[in-house]
């Protein structure tokens, strides 16, 4: 006997998805770039603004129910599967494992699947969702 897989509440598709990474990008990611030029005196190193970055994309959702800034202003955030709040080895699976391994040992392949698994699938999960047992969804907390 099959057991049915819950839905998922509200997920969210790609272009909500993308916006809130643009506005992430811009209003996060442009400021630690600068930081980390006024920090290193060079554009060319940016070790302290990809640790800044991994800890803003792992710890803001923790502490702010799932919102990062950019899906904050969309009205996205991230929860997990059962609708619960994410935690810090959640978001640690998701940010460092989901996209930072399995996207930078694919080259970026595996960035352009997720894009095309949020597009097309039913519950809008990308791979870095399967690997943490996440979503996003348009859902208040």
């Amino acid at each position: 006997m099959e057991t049915a897989k819950p839905a998922l509440s509200n997920p969210v598709g790609f272009w909500r998805r993308l916006g809130g990474s643009l506005l992430d990008g811009l209003i996060i990611g442009v400021p630690l770039v600068l930081i980390s030029w006024l920090i290193t005196g060079s554009l060319e190193d940016n070790f302290v603004a990809n640790m800044l970055s991994t800890l803003y994309y792992v710890l803001v959702p923790v502490f702010w129910a799932g919102y990062t800034v950019g899906k904050k202003i969309v009205g996205i955030r991230i929860v997990k599967v059962d609708g619960s709040q994410v935690g810090i080895g959640t978001m640690l699976l998701r940010t460092i494992v989901g996209m930072g391994l399995v996207y930078g040992l694919t080259f970026g392949i595996g960035a352009i699947v997720s894009a095309i698994m949020v597009g097309v699938r039913e519950d809008k999960r990308s791979i870095h969702d399967l690997i943490a047992g996440t979503y996003v969804t348009s859902d208040t907390p």
